[in-house]
């Protein structure tokens, strides 16, 4: 029965063709920012003196140089390398912190949900940006700094979700009969509850992916995040901040502009194949 519930869930998320564009989308940029550089062997931190600061694109240098001579291209798909980390590694924390938090406080209830329910509260009610400015601004930018802020600020909404799931899957009649047979709560937590609760979070998951690549490419955009020589897409687009850059060159700022938003569609076109493919109520 259950490899009949995956093979209908998989093929309702095939049928969903923005689903299959955002999964194609976000695999040709993960292949070209994980492959490019090693077959056109390129250095995103050497200044080329031969061709010169600003350069404009060439044969040499496919998107031209930046400010000191660092071929843009290379910076680009390093840079692209660092977003898509910074975005898949803080939701893993966001996932690792917020599905126990959220098991706990749905399952145990009493003080343990109020406790986790009020500091979730008390994290949704700052401001995420600035909140994250502080904390960055606190520890210093780092790719680790802002990785670690995003991940632990996003394990709010992952917890409430869960949370929610375990409200109605503790009362059904098979956790009470699991109980009732003297099965101890951390097996019935792993076996019974949690896979029945998580389904709704992969779909969240995408979500978060694509939200944390925008945190990032901001908090970079405004200097706060990751620093150079490190590329990332959004410190690339810091030089745009310049009127001669944003108006003379756009070759400088358009190629990661168009690759942020590449991606965050991707991953949101993936995210609401999930949940819908999960759906019971969509045919």
């Amino acid at each position: 029965m259950k490899k009949i519930l995956e093979n209908q869930t998989l093929r309702k998320f095939l049928r969903n063709k923005k689903a299959v564009f955002g999964v194609i989308v976000v695999a040709l940029l993960v292949l070209a920012v994980l492959l490019i550089p090693l077959f056109m062997d390129l250095d995103p931190y050497t200044t080329d003196r031969t061709a010169g600061f600003n350069a404009r694109p060439s044969s040499s240098h496919i998107l031209g140089t930046d400010d000191v001579g660092r071929d843009l291209l290379a910076r680009l798909l390093y840079g692209g390398r660092v977003s898509l980390f910074v975005g898949i590694t803080s939701t893993i924390i966001s996932v690792l912190i917020g599905i126990p938090l959220g098991l706990i406080a749905g399952y145990f209830r009493g003080k343990a949900e109020s406790v986790i329910m009020r500091v979730a509260d008390a994290f949704m009610s700052f401001p995420s940006m600035v909140l994250i400015l502080v904390l960055v601004a606190v520890f210093g930018p780092s790719i680790l700094t802002v990785t670690v802020v995003i991940g632990i600020l996003g394990w709010t909404a992952i917890a409430k979700l869960i949370y929610g799931n375990v409200l109605s899957i503790r009362e059904q009649e098979y956790i009470q009969a699991a109980r009732a047979i003297g099965m101890k709560t951390g097996p019935i937590l792993l076996t019974e509850v949690l896979p029945n609760a998580i389904p709704p979070v992969w779909a969240n998951i995408s979500f978060r992916v694509a939200g944390a690549i925008l945190t990032e490419s901001s908090l970079s955009f405004l200097g706060m995040g990751v620093q150079t020589p490190q590329a990332s897409w959004g410190n690339i687009i810091y030089a745009a901040q310049n009127l001669l850059v944003l108006t003379a060159r756009p070759w400088v700022w358009i190629p990661p502009g168009l690759c942020i938003i590449l991606v965050v569609v991707g991953f949101n076109f993936i995210g609401e194949g999930v949940r819908d493919a999960l759906d019971p109520k969509t045919k």
